[in-house]
């Protein structure tokens, strides 16, 4: 019988036990969160007259976990009426529920004797044959196994989620000495199918393998900072984005873990290592454990290695000096090495040219490299399979953009080489290995796929799962059918094509609207189907804003017209071609990214999308066809056949208010809830699966014969719903919520999905919507405030209340 995992157990539900049971409910897993019994009342408990004995009680502490999660930020749920699928309980009434589900997840203290103590209590009422895991963070899972029935040491691993367990995509997955390999291999495809994540098997080891390399890095930059005598903000500056790593860099992204949490994870390593230099490297700094003294922990207690404050500006960011301990204004660090990497195209150039550099910066940069290179190198085998999997653990646990191996290979292996010999390192076998095999990378190529050198000198190929799509191997493939400045055509195979945006943030201009046309007629002649879809950061930002305020300033309506009927056009030729079209949105989907999937007969939408029509923002209207389509969406859910007819006025105004209020969602989930997409659309939990879900999607709809939709009408509510939301309009204007220049986009967009100055009920055509909606943008377009907003836009990154 195939196994599945129909219900679920988290046993603790503290920030992770709840973010955990959160995720489950997401994917559609009813979940029991159980905890703790409470020793005592609460003060607001007495007062109601509960004991101990009352269930509300005895549940406190679950259901204070269940309910958390509807406050925090960001947001563990896809939709807040997923957490109906989680249910509370505690230890001393609940455990027998065990024998009901198909995985138990225990997430209490970091305390091996306690989790002894649960997992003896959990084996008495599991069935045989349940999956039972450890989200521990490095306790061993060797001996947390002790004493345990040879059924449950089979059926018993690690699964160590990372915070927050919604949106961080690394699982790593430690089997103990007893593991089945096939509950392994089990549990690697639920995590990467069902749960969404990049799924890595680990030893075990003190903190596995991200903690171990990240724990590493974090202390070897804490160490080479002192030394160079570097603040916390010039170490951000050079350790963020310019190399690869997330925004929140080194220091920023100990102030989101918590110092108290950093100091733990980096104290288990140091308490359980035999080597005297790795113990002195996790040493924590006296500075730091006084900050923890302090409770200076990070942004959970207001203030960690920054601090945000009030000043005459408005916000102002503060840093801590770790000598004195004491906040100054934050500074811009000016190292000719980070000037010569913000200006390199390419990330192995922005490395390159920060380690090879010349000055403090660049010294800084190198010795971390050289320290964390290194140590992976040595600890490779000790806590991995491959190196594939140290590389792959910290790209999806930290945020990088590069593994260490691949940064290895992107700086140069023999030249670090030969620079680490003349400090005197110690070059770890495996490196020794590599290059006494007359190889220069850990990484390389044959027959178009990737390899990696492995222990033994060969390289070994590297197993890529059929639902991961890669653009860029396609495109080295010879799969490039046609492409400009902005945009690409790629054969997916089977018969399906990929219209790719290549253009800056995937923004639209006139080079991706003259693809979109060349697509649809390749698409019609040579192909069963199209997918939209690209593997940018962010689907797509919506229109080229730089381009259209350039038009604007200098008066070229006639052009700004033709941009809007370009966009009209090329929506028209994919919309109405005799092959279905489905478009993958992930990320950013905004303004007319949005109007994009609107081309599409369906939408594979990645669970992580935000989108959202925010045209206000800039003081504009959608004018792509996306208020044109939200009209029409909204009228799809008035009901019929009844008898008494439905009145469409508060299926519109819905929509107004999704316009107007530009609302984004945090969720694929949330786009269908706030009507941006159909509940017919799909959803797909891992992100890389999300070309192949689409490309299936294609096939399917071509197999059951497909036929092209209609131009569509819709009976509109016409001047009398006009002045009814022009009312509410006046209103919040009287009362001061919306500006004059508000208070005008509002009615315009009002004026569009109304229909215009027509009768109540009037039968109307798109393409006389869409000329509403066009002649509307324009007008915005044209007043010096939406150019305003525009400029502010695109010079602030945020809106302008003008």
């Amino acid at each position: 019988m195939e196994r599945k995992i129909r219900k679920a157990a988290v046993l603790g539900s503290g920030v992770m036990g709840a973010g955990i049971a959160a995720h489950l409910a997401n994917v559609g897993i009813p979940t029991y969160l159980l905890d703790i019994v409470p020793r005592e009342l609460t003060e607001d408990e007495r007062k109601k007259g509960l004991t101990l004995a009352d269930p509300a009680v005895k549940n406190r502490i679950a259901q204070a976990g269940k309910d958390r999660l509807l406050k925090e930020k960001p947001a563990p749920l896809y939709d807040k009426k997923n957490i109906e699928l989680i249910t509370v309980g505690n230890f001393e009434d609940h455990l027998p529920l065990l024998a009901e589900v198909d995985w138990i997840i225990e997430v209490v203290v970091e305390n091996l004797e306690v989790k002894k103590q649960v997992f003896a209590q959990v084996e008495a009422h599991r069935k045989p044959g349940t999956i039972v895991s450890s989200n521990t963070s490095g306790v061993s899972i060797n001996e947390m196994a002790e004493g345990r029935s040879d059924d449950f040491r089979k059926h018993f691993l690690g699964t160590h989620f990372f915070n927050p367990p919604r949106y961080l995509k690394l699982l790593e997955l430690i089997p103990g000495r007893d593991t089945d390999p096939a509950i392994v291999a089990f549990m690697k495809h639920f995590g990467e199918h069902v749960l969404g994540k990049g799924t890595v098997v680990c030893k075990d080891t003190p903190n596995f393998i991200a903690n171990r390399i990240g724990t590493y890095g974090l202390q070897v930059s804490i160490h080479e900072m002192v030394r160079l005598g570097l603040g916390v903000d010039e170490v951000d500056a050079l350790t963020g984005p310019v190399i690869g790593r997330p925004k929140s860099a080194t220091f920023r992204t100990l102030d989101v873990v918590g110092l108290d949490t950093y100091v733990h994870v980096a104290g288990n390593v140091r308490n359980k290592s035999t080597d005297e230099a790795e113990r002195t490297v996790f040493e924590v700094p006296d500075f730091v454990l006084q900050m923890v003294e302090k409770r200076w922990i990070g942004q959970k207690a207001g203030q960690g290695f920054f601090k945000q404050v009030k000043s005459a500006q408005g916000k102002e960011i503060l840093a801590l000096d770790i000598n004195t301990l004491e906040y100054r204004p934050s500074v811009k660090p000016k190292f000719p090495s980070l000037d010569a990497a913000k200006t390199a195209k390419t990330l192995p150039e922005k490395l390159r040219a920060l380690a090879y550099g010349k000055d403090k910066g660049s010294e800084f940069v190198w010795s971390v490299f050289k320290k964390v290179l290194l140590y992976s190198a040595e600890k490779a085998y000790e806590i991995a399979d491959d190196i594939v999997a140290v590389d792959q653990a910290m790209k999806w646990g930290f945020g990088w953009e590069l593994g260490p191996f691949e940064t290895w290979d992107a700086i140069g292996v023999e030249k670090s080489v030969a620079r680490m010999r003349e400090e005197n390192e110690r070059i770890p076998a495996l490196v020794e290995e590599l290059l006494a095999s007359g190889k220069t990378s850990f990484y390389q190529k044959a027959e178009g796929k990737r390899q990696a050198f492995a222990i033994g000198g060969v390289y070994k190929g590297i197993e890529e799962n059929k639902e991961n799509i890669n653009l860029a191997a396609l495109k080295e493939q010879g799969k490039l059918i046609k492409k400009n400045a902005g945009a690409a055509l790629i054969d997916l195979g089977d018969g399906v094509a990929c219209l790719e945006f290549t253009s800056p943030h995937n923004a639209l201009g006139l080079d991706v609207l003259q693809m979109a046309n060349q697509a649809a007629e390749e698409v019609e002649k040579n192909f069963v189907g199209l997918v939209i879809g690209n593997q940018g950061k962010n689907f797509c930002v919506g229109m080229n804003l730089a381009m259209a305020l350039m038009e604007a300033q200098d008066e070229n309506w006639l052009e700004l017209d033709m941009l809007v009927s370009s966009f009209h056009k090329a929506a028209h030729a994919i919309r109405y071609m005799h092959r279905p079209v489905v478009a993958a949105p992930f990320g950013m989907t905004l303004g007319g990214g949005v109007e994009v999937t609107y081309l599409a007969d369906r939408v594979q939408v990645a669970a992580e999308t935000y989108l959202g029509l925010v045209e206000v923002g800039v003081g504009l209207l959608p004018g792509g066809g996306g208020t044109k389509e939200m009209l029409f969406r909204a009228m799809e859910n008035v009901p019929e056949g009844g008898s008494v007819p439905v009145d469409p006025f508060p299926f519109v105004a819905r929509a107004f208010e999704t316009i107007a209020m530009a609302k984004v969602s945090t969720s694929g989930q949330e786009a269908i809830n706030l009507g941006y997409l159909r509940p017919t659309d799909r959803i797909s939990v891992n992100a890389d699966h999300l070309l192949y879900d689409a490309k299936q999607l294609v096939l399917a709809m071509d197999k059951e014969g497909y036929t092209p939709p209609r131009p569509r009408k819709v009976r509109v509510i016409g001047e009398t719903g006009y002045a009814n939301l022009r009312q509410n309009i006046y209103a919040m204007k009287k009362s001061g919520y919306i500006s004059e220049h508000d208070e005008l986009i509002a009615s315009k967009i009002a004026y569009v999905l109304s229909g215009g100055n027509v009768p109540a009920g009037t039968e109307v055509t798109e393409s006389y919507i869409l000329e509403l909606e066009k002649q509307a943008f324009l007008s915005l377009i044209k007043t010096p405030k939406t150019q305003q907003r525009m400029q502010h836009m695109l010079t602030k990154n945020k809106p302008l209340r003008n």
